[in-house]
């Protein structure tokens, strides 16, 4: 299907402004201060615009390709549909914990939400050695808020089931599927690995008990309709902000395009690799004190998901079936998928297409070590989530993991 729509550049974005009441009056237009195309991800075109008196916008446009390949590659960009609807319904499960959605033009593919100049993305903040602590907290809090908020447990089951059919993102659930599922294992000439590392990428495609733990974790991920998941939810997805004598700390998820009735563990796992990803940057540049932090974020992350899901747990749909019990024996699956879909996700950010600062901008050596060792650390989290569930587990295996084959 051919997408014929004009694409926002840095000369027309105030016209277009100036076209929709509804983000014209958010600021002044004639006096406009800066306007700057910040897209740096995969797929899409991001403007923030901002007046003299400091007040903006941000304005996503989804391409009708990934932007990282080009026209190559074609996507659709209704993903931009599933940003705005995912945005809309977070924000009324789990208010103040994403950017405020001002507008959607379903004929461009634009999302017009708050300006959020003022945090940081999380992952770039790390990468810098800065400690932003209830990070963690709140963004699995989130999690729980979404995960409860649009199952069957939360709503009603034909509401959940229409919401199902609302959702369905093939197109990009078919880039997960692939570039974090497969390929990584079944290369098909999209992968981009170190020379350096290309014998532990081998050995991560060898690994039969990896593979079969990945096999299911595809499986679970292609069939798993449970609640409305982020889909991409790293620490490139989340954005900080410290508190400062007139504002608390802030916390927001963006980018759901990925968002679509999934298995709630994939979000968190996703959390997790990335911590191990952080950990393993802090390890290579000599930072002992900062690896061990980075990797004590998975239990506050899970713990806040747990409280925040059993505590809405009284007001569940069907509690003559859905018992304490049950819900407990739910919860405990959903942490040992946590290990699974972390292993999944720390492979894929090394083997796979899509890579991540952390470890790319490191020095030649140290990027190599870093390297092996998340490798290394997903084969751990994948077979030792039969041994132990604990995410203080997780945390210490993974630093001794990463400490074992780092490179010094």
């Amino acid at each position: 299907m051919a997408h014929d729509y004009e694409h926002l550049r840095t000369d027309t974005v105030v016209g277009y402004l100036a076209s929709v009441p509804a983000l014209a009056e958010r600021l002044d237009l004639t006096d406009v201060a800066t306007i700057e195309e910040v897209g740096d991800g995969n797929l899409n075109l991001v403007f923030i615009i901002e007046d003299r008196a400091g007040r903006g916008v941000v304005l996503k446009q989804a391409l009708p390709y990934v932007r990282l390949v080009g026209p190559d590659w074609p996507m659709t960009p209704e993903r931009a549909r599933h940003e705005h609807e995912a945005l809309r319904t977070y924000g009324a499960l789990a208010p103040g914990l994403v950017p405020d959605v001002f507008a959607y033009d379903a004929d461009r593919y634009i999302v017009a939400m708050e300006d959020l100049s003022d945090h940081r993305v999380w992952r770039a903040a790390l990468n810098d050695g800065e400690r932003h602590d209830g990070v963690a907290e709140a963004i699995g809090g989130f999690v729980a808020a979404v995960a409860f908020g649009t199952s069957v447990f939360g709503i009603d089951a034909e509401d959940h089931k229409a919401a199902v059919g609302r959702a369905l993102n093939p197109q990009l659930c078919r880039i997960t599927e692939d570039l974090v599922f497969t390929e990584p294992y079944a290369d098909i000439g999209r992968n981009s690995v170190d020379p350096d590392n290309e014998e532990d990428a081998v050995a991560l495609a060898g690994d039969s008990a990896m593979v079969a733990e990945i096999g299911l974790a595809k499986w679970k991920f292609m069939t798993a309709a449970e609640a409305l998941i982020h889909g991409d939810l790293h620490t490139g997805s989340v954005m900080v902000r410290d508190s400062d004598a007139t504002r608390p700390v802030s916390v927001k998820a963006i980018d759901p395009e990925f968002s679509f009735y999934g298995p709630v563990a994939f979000d968190l796992g996703a959390l997790w690799a990335n911590y191990v990803i952080a950990a393993a940057r802090a390890l290579a540049l000599g930072e002992p004190d900062r690896a061990q932090w980075c990797l004590e974020q998975a239990p506050p992350t899970w713990s806040a998901f747990e409280k925040g899901f059993l505590e809405r747990w009284p007001g569940r749909r069907s509690p003559e079936v859905f018992s304490d019990d049950m819900g407990a024996a739910v919860v405990n699956g959903w942490l040992g998928d946590t290990w699974l879909f972390a292993a999944a996700k720390m492979a894929r950010r090394i083997v796979g297409l899509a890579k991540t600062t952390d470890i790319e901008t490191l020095p030649g050596p140290q990027k190599i070590g870093a390297a092996r060792g998340v490798l290394h650390a997903a084969r751990m989290a994948a077979t030792e989530r039969h041994a132990g569930r604990s995410p203080s587990r997780f945390g210490e295996l993974a630093l001794e993991t990463l400490r074992g084959v780092a490179t010094p």
